[in-house]
């Protein structure tokens, strides 16, 4: 089915994530991107003049953006003439971009943001689209705060949480009291490359700024329900969690150890996994993988090598699954983090806005 395309921006479009929103977008059935906006410092360049030598995909830069003029993110009105709704991947402040998404929605933009910026305003739907599309009944109650019509924000969360939440929301029913994730993160994660982070060839880093409390208290939001207009956070399992940074291009693995109420069978486990898919599956979105979890039965399996480009990249994967001697199980997962636990997720995101109507 063709679908009348909707009009978009990708706010932040020069930086590492807004580079791979570009990449994703440039043929997409829904979208278009019709305005880019950056910074002051790109605002009035061509994209391709913005960019330089800082193109950081592994594909060419779409020509049908290199001699598109750049939008000053700070200003919404002009983009709010040009589109529909807006993506946004800005490197800022906290502070400044809760207020700056607001802005935007404000000018009756919607805002699919990949910043964290928002992930705990109480009206503000944090989705991973497979677990918790259920979240998106705040926007209404969003919309009557911010006074508008059309504007909303909804907001994906940590990427590294990805390579782990997935693979636990199909046991949650067994009652998961306990979990220690150990994620090793890939550098893209901190918009870099090896020619510009040098320091990362043949190195661990067992540190990354604020990223263990979202990993920890992240994954307790997607679990949430909808109450009185808030999102309210689920009051369990207990989640620790290290996270280190180490020398890969994409890809987050994480080392996972899970203790259950009424612990399952390993084969119970495995079959979970295999049938679980969200509303983007039955949909049919475009970025949805049509099988959202893949377990590998091999010792050396998942790699990041390997396996992080499954499914394009929106595929989450898992191996090791076995019985623990203080755990009732542990396993290792992984998914790529700036398609599914970035761009990617929010593409998939507005996706799923769009054919529920949020974006009409």
């Amino acid at each position: 089915m063709k679908y009348v395309k909707k009009k978009c921006c990708v706010v932040g479009a020069t930086g590492m994530v807004g580079q791979r929103f570009l990449t994703l977008l440039e043929n997409h059935p829904y979208f278009e991107v019709t305005a880019l906006a950056a910074s002051s410092r790109s605002a009035g360049k061509t994209y391709a003049e913005a960019v330089g030598d800082r193109w950081k995909m592994d594909v060419p830069m779409p020509e049908k953006y290199a001699g598109m003029k750049i939008f000053d993110a700070a200003d919404p009105a002009p983009i709010a003439e040009l589109c529909d709704f807006v993506f946004c991947a800005v490197d800022m402040p906290k502070a400044e971009v809760k207020a700056m998404e607001e802005n935007y929605a404000r000018h009756e933009l919607p805002v699919v943001s990949n910043n964290s910026a928002n992930r705990w305003t109480p009206d503000v739907p944090m989705l991973i689209p497979e677990i918790n599309h259920s979240h998106l009944e705040v926007i209404p109650f969003q919309k009557k705060r911010l006074g508008t019509k059309r504007g909303f924000i909804a907001v994906k969360p940590n990427c590294s949480i990805q390579s782990y939440v997935p693979l636990l929301t199909p046991l949650l029913d067994f009652g998961i009291t306990e979990v220690v994730a150990t994620t090793y993160q890939a550098i893209s994660g901190a918009g870099k490359t090896f020619r510009e982070w040098p320091e990362m060839i043949d190195n661990v880093i067992p540190y990354i700024g604020g990223e263990e409390e979202k990993s920890e208290q992240e994954p307790l939001r997607v679990w949430g329900h909808v109450e009185n207009g808030v999102i309210v956070k689920a009051d369990a399992p207990v989640i620790t969690t290290q996270c280190i940074r180490v020398p890969v291009t994409n890809g987050h693995t994480a080392a996972v150890f899970v203790k259950f109420k009424n612990k399952p069978s390993k084969e119970e486990i495995l079959r979970r996994w295999a049938e679980f898919k969200g509303l983007p599956q039955e949909l049919e979105l475009p970025s949805a993988p049509k099988q959202f979890l893949t377990y590998f039965e091999e010792d050396n399996r998942p790699q990041c090598a390997l396996d992080r480009g499954i499914y394009g990249g929106m595929g989450v994967t898992a191996g090791r699954l076995r019985e623990d001697v203080l755990y009732d199980y542990k396993f290792v997962g992984l998914s790529h983090n700036t398609l599914r636990g970035a761009a990617g997720g929010a593409v998939l995101s507005a996706e799923l806005l769009f054919r529920l109507g949020y974006l009409d």
